[in-house]
C-alpha cells in the first residue's frame, strides 16, 4: 500500500482545477499538490475545446442572461454579475501572459465581437430594451445596437445573405468579445503546474473512496486504472472539480452539506464546418433567442472557432438526452446517483419538468436534415452538405432540495463548501469555465480564508487580479483601467 501527504488534492484535470492549483501556487510557491484525473489525458470533458461553446461568457450576447420581467422590464442583475466575473478571468489570464506563464495569447483567446440578432417585431423590440437597459450600465456602455439591414449585413455577413428583406430584423455587438479554447488554457496551466516543485498530476487515476480522518486530514483512495495499484492520499483540502463527474464524488465524501443534491444529464451536439470559403466569411459569435420550452444551455448561436489554432464555424447546440454523467462515462451514472436524501427532489422536478423531457426527446429524433433547417434561421444560404454533426460535452445541472417545491432545477453553478472548509465542489455548468477564476477566487475565500487574510497573500492577490477587492460593476474607474490593460496584453482591444 503506497500513502502520500499533500497539502491540496485537486480531483479532475479541467480548467477550473487547473485554475485553482496555480492561484494557490502563485500564493505560496511551497504547497504541496496533486492533481487526479481519471482519463489518459487532461481537459478531455468539459474544457476541451469542442465540448464547449468557448464564447468566453461574458453576457454581452447570451439572451437568457437578460430576461423579460412581467412588467416589460429587462432584468440585468445575473448579466451584470456574470461580466464582472469574466472581468476577473481576463485580468488573472493577463497577469500570467505578463509573467510569460503563458505563450501568446492567441494560443487560447482570440477577439471575436459578440453579437446578438432577433427577427420578429417582438423580439426587435425586446433586444431594444435590453440594449437600453445594458447600455447605460459602465460594464457594457460599449454595446451597439442597430435595426438596419444594411449595418447588420456588415456584422454578421453570413446571417444577412439570402434573408428576407420585409423581415424586421435587429442585432447588438460588442467589438472587443472573445472566443476562449478552454482546452489550451487547460493544458498551459497544468504545463505551468508541472513545471514547480512539490506539484503531482496523476493521469488514468480514478478516485474511489473518502475517509476523514481524526486529524481533520482526507484520507482518498485513488486507483491506477492501468497497473490497478491503489494509493492513499492524505489531504488537508479536496476540491472537486471533475466537471459531471462532481455529484458522485461530493455523495461519496459524505458531507452533510452535500445531501439532498442530484443531477440532470443533458448531452449536446453541434453542427461544424471547415470549408473556408465559407468560414472566413464569419467572424463573430451571434446568439439568438431561446425556442419556448429549451433549456437556458440551448440557446442557438453561430460562432467562429479557433481550437488548437484551427478555425471552424459551430452551430448549435442541439441538445440531447443521455444517463451518463461525462462524455466517457457510464450509462449508469444517473441511476447509481439516486439516493435516499435526495429521492424526493429528483422526482418532484421530473414531475414538474416533463415538457423539458419532451424537449430534449424532441432534439435527440432530430435528423441532419432538421438540423440544418434550425441552421437557416441564422444562415438562410446553408448547405446541407457544408456541415457536420459533431458530440459536444456532458453538462449535468443541478437538482437540490426546495422547502416549497420539493425540489427545484437550476442552470447554473454551485460551489458546495464543508463547514470545515476542508473540501468544496463545484456543481453545475454554464457560464462554467468562463467565470473560472471568479470561481476558485471564492472557494479561497471560503476554505483559506485565514492565510488569504495576511497581508502577503493580499498583496499577491491584487498583483494577479488588479480588482480584488474594488467593485468593477460600480466603480467605472476602476473597470476602465484593469479593462484596457486586458485588452492590450491579451490582445482584444479593437482596431477602430
Amino acid at each position: 500500500m503506497s500513502v502520500k501527504s499533500v497539502d491540496v488534492l485537486l480531483v479532475g484535470g479541467g480548467v477550473m482545477s487547473a485554475t485553482l492549483g496555480v492561484l494557490l501556487k502563485q500564493l505560496d510557491p511551497s504547497m504541496k499538490i496533486m492533481l487526479v484525473e481519471k482519463n489518459e489525458k487532461v481537459a478531455l470533458e468539459s474544457s476541451d475545446g469542442w465540448n464547449n461553446a468557448g464564447t468566453g461568457h461574458a453576457a454581452y450576447c447570451e439572451l437568457n442572461y437578460t430576461p423579460e420581467n412581467p412588467d416589460g422590464t429587462i432584468s440585468t442583475e445575473k448579466a451584470v454579475a456574470i461580466n464582472a466575473a469574466f472581468e476577473v478571468s481576463l485580468q488573472f489570464w493577463s497577469y500570467l501572459v505578463d509573467q510569460g506563464f503563458f505563450p501568446d495569447p492567441k494560443h487560447f483567446i482570440n477577439r471575436t465581437p459578440h453579437q446578438s440578432f432577433v427577427w420578429g417585431e417582438k423580439n426587435v423590440e425586446f433586444l431594444r430594451k435590453r440594449y437600453e437597459a445594458l447600455s447605460q450600465l459602465p460594464l457594457f456602455e460599449a454595446m451597439e445596437f442597430s435595426d438596419d439591414p444594411a449595418v447588420l449585413e456588415q456584422w454578421m455577413p453570413l446571417v444577412m445573405q439570402g434573408r428576407d428583406p420585409k423581415q424586421p430584423v435587429a442585432g447588438t455587438r460588442v467589438k472587443h468579445g472573445a472566443d476562449v479554447d478552454f482546452g489550451s488554457i487547460t493544458r498551459d496551466l497544468i504545463y505551468n503546474l508541472e513545471r514547480q516543485s512539490d506539484f503531482d498530476l496523476l493521469v488514468s487515476h480514478e478516485v474511489r473512496d473518502f475517509r476523514k480522518r481524526g486529524d481533520q486530514r482526507w484520507s482518498v483512495a485513488v486507483k491506477d486504472r492501468i497497473q490497478g495499484k491503489t494509493t492513499y492520499v492524505n489531504a488537508n483540502f479536496v476540491f472537486l472539480g471533475a466537471g459531471g463527474g462532481s455529484l458522485p464524488l461530493l455523495q461519496a465524501c459524505g458531507i452533510e452539506e452535500g445531501l439532498g443534491y442530484g443531477g440532470f444529464p443533458v448531452s449536446g451536439q453541434w453542427l461544424v464546418c471547415k470549408k473556408a470559403d465559407i468560414v472566413e466569411q464569419h467572424s463573430a459569435k451571434v446568439y439568438g433567442k431561446a425556442p419556448i420550452g429549451a433549456p437556458p444551455m440551448s440557446v442557438p448561436h453561430l460562432d467562429t472557432r479557433i481550437i488548437d489554432g484551427e478555425k471552424a464555424l459551430l452551430f448549435g447546440p442541439f441538445a440531447g438526452f443521455t444517463t451518463k454523467f461525462l462524455k466517457q462515462g457510464s450509462f449508469f451514472d444517473l441511476i447509481k446517483s439516486v439516493r435516499p436524501n435526495n429521492l424526493l427532489p429528483m422526482m418532484r422536478v421530473g414531475l414538474r419538468h416533463t415538457d423539458l423531457t419532451r424537449y430534449l426527446i424532441s432534439e435527440v429524433m432530430q435528423s441532419h436534415e432538421d438540423r440544418v433547417e434550425s441552421l437557416r434561421d441564422f444562415f438562410p444560404d446553408a448547405r446541407i452538405e457544408d456541415w457536420q454533426l459533431a458530440i459536444a460535452g456532458q453538462r449535468v445541472q443541478i437538482i437540490k432540495k426546495d422547502p416549497k417545491l420539493g425540489g427545484k432545477l437550476e442552470f447554473g453553478t454551485e460551489v458546495i463548501t464543508s463547514k470545515d472548509g476542508s473540501l468544496a465542489a463545484l456543481l453545475g455548468a454554464s457560464p462554467g469555465a468562463s467565470t473560472s477564476v471568479n470561481t476558485m477566487v471564492g472557494i479561497l475565500e471560503q476554505c483559506f480564508k485565514e492565510r488569504l487574510a495576511t497581508e502577503a497573500w493580499q498583496k499577491k492577490m491584487k498583483e494577479m487580479i488588479p480588482s480584488y477587492g474594488g467593485d468593477l460593476i460600480n466603480d467605472a474607474d476602476l473597470l476602465a483601467k484593469v479593462r484596457t490593460h486586458t485588452l492590450t496584453s491579451l490582445q482584444l482591444a479593437p482596431e477602430n
